[in-house]
């Protein structure tokens, strides 16, 4: 089985290989136009909050890996032009992050050659292995229902 003691921690090594090598490929792109792939994440979420924008709160909820720094992140965003901020007028404590009109066509420029490093990752998989890999990943990601104590503890009452 080789480092890992059990076949779970063996499925763990491999999906977070997997996902460095899939995440390089893809931050490259982010990265050669002056972007973090945090960056070039909170661009593609405030795209689809349209005019509307978001607040710090929304855009944090939604990244695909937490910033210890959101605000700072924004801040560089805006000095590109990339991002506007202003106060919300319901409460004058948040702030309110829009996209721009250069950031959007930033996000046109890079989405292409983004999906290309997407497809380059994925290439030796089906769509069907795709949507099979997709509905898998999603059982990871779904909260279980107890905590692995009371879980471990269940299963040694069932053996």
């Amino acid at each position: 089985m080789g480092i890992a003691d059990s076949l779970e921690e063996e499925v763990l090594i491999a999906l977070v290989q997997a996902a460095a090598v899939a995440a390089t490929r893809s931050n490259a792109v982010a990265m050669e136009a002056g972007l973090s792939p945090s960056q070039y994440n909170v661009l593609r979420i405030l795209r689809t909050a349209g005019g509307a924008g978001l607040t710090c709160t929304e855009i944090g909820s939604r990244m695909v890996t937490r910033d210890s720094d959101l605000t700072r992140l924004l801040g560089g965003l805006t000095d590109k032009q990339l991002v506007t901020r202003s106060r919300s007028p319901e409460d004058g404590r948040r702030s309110i992050n829009r996209l721009t009109a250069r950031g959007l066509r930033l996000l046109e420029q890079l989405e292409p050659r983004v999906m290309e490093a997407a497809r380059t990752s994925f290439a030796r998989m089906s769509h069907e292995d795709l949507r099979g890999l997709l509905r898998l990943l999603a059982a990871v990601l779904t909260e279980p229902a107890e905590s692995s104590d009371s879980m471990g503890t269940r299963a040694a009452s069932i053996t």
